[in-house]
């Protein structure tokens, strides 16, 4: 406890190893181009040389995309279908719409038989043309009834399946719409039959 301090050991200097030459820097090699030089370079013509054969070749491509977009639609190939009618979110939205027997799908062809019958029975019959025209009212009512309820059932199937914060804007008017359009006339064409609900 009191007695000498031991010394510390002696230093002893390691033997200095030379570092390798650093390479001197080399430039790249070219000059710098001057500005002028490079906006020249990157300019590229607003309008076409040739505007006429400019607007013909954009007819032509948005022809073949339209045509391809019509095909994808007609045989439901999901790759090629417009932007408004991808995702799985909306496939089956469409299943769900064409899986069910709705009022709306039989508007038109009802509408354009009441309209006939209240033009035919105007003079000779009046009432009948007025009972026409309540019934098409009635009719009117109760489509938009029974799109309601279609699409809160399917709201509360999507809402499961997907979650709420998945689904995009607009769907309720996408599925109404459908399900007001006549079954053969809806695009894409319909994939189940009547009562073939989607999963």
């Amino acid at each position: 406890m009191f007695g000498r301090k031991q010394d510390p050991p002696p230093e002893v200097d390691a033997p200095l190893v030379p570092e390798p030459p650093q390479p001197a820097p080399q430039g790249k090699g070219r000059p710098t181009p001057r500005r002028k030089e490079s906006e020249a370079r990157n300019r590229r013509p607003l309008v076409p040389a040739d505007r006429r054969a400019a607007a013909k070749d954009a007819r032509v491509k948005a022809r073949v995309q339209r045509d391809l977009e019509y095909q994808a639609m007609r045989n439901g190939d999901e790759r090629h279908m417009p932007a408004r009618d991808r995702g799985p979110v909306r496939r089956y939205v469409r299943d769900s719409v064409d899986a069910r027997w709705n009022l709306g799908e039989l508007f038109l062809p009802l509408a354009a038989a009441f309209l006939v019958l209240q033009f035919v029975t105007a003079r000779g019959a009046p009432v009948v043309a007025f009972a026409s025209l309540v019934l098409l009212y009635v009719y009117i009512l109760a489509s938009v009834v029974d799109a309601w309820i279609m699409w809160r059932g399917l709201k509360k199937r999507l809402t499961v399946k997907f979650g709420e914060s998945t689904l995009p804007r607009g769907l309720m008017m996408y599925a109404v719409l459908r399900a007001f359009q006549v079954r053969p006339s809806r695009l894409p064409k319909p994939q189940v039959k009547h009562g073939q609900h989607p999963a």
